[in-house]
């Protein structure tokens, strides 16, 4: 499965346009991790658990979206984008999303 953030891929050639693919998850932070983040918060630096836990998330997301894609016949995602939201204090939604195709070499 080709997955890419740009409109066309080298030497490829959409020759299907399937829809709308997606994947998402929701984290909710830990409390061992916002202890540890907290300490490097205040030494400064990169929060590490935060990266780590961003990371993971984003990871799911692509994978979920690819299933998607696959159950509809296509072998690349075009456009893929992601989104975020906070859902409740400490809980947040990572979205991926693009488009699904069949392409073919040029």
């Amino acid at each position: 499965m080709i997955v890419t953030s740009c409109e066309n891929i080298s030497h490829k050639k959409v020759v299907k346009t399937l829809g709308l693919v997606k994947g998402n998850t929701i984290r909710a932070r830990h409390l061992g991790r916002d202890i540890a983040a907290g300490l490097r918060n205040l030494i400064g630096g990169e929060i590490v658990e935060y990266t780590k836990l961003i990371a993971e998330s984003r990871e799911q997301s692509i994978d979920r979206m690819i299933t998607e894609a696959e159950e509809m016949g296509a072998n690349a995602i075009i456009m893929v984008r992601f989104s975020t939201s906070e859902l409740m204090k400490g809980a947040a939604e990572l979205l991926a999303y693009g488009t699904a195709v069949i392409v073919e070499d040029r």
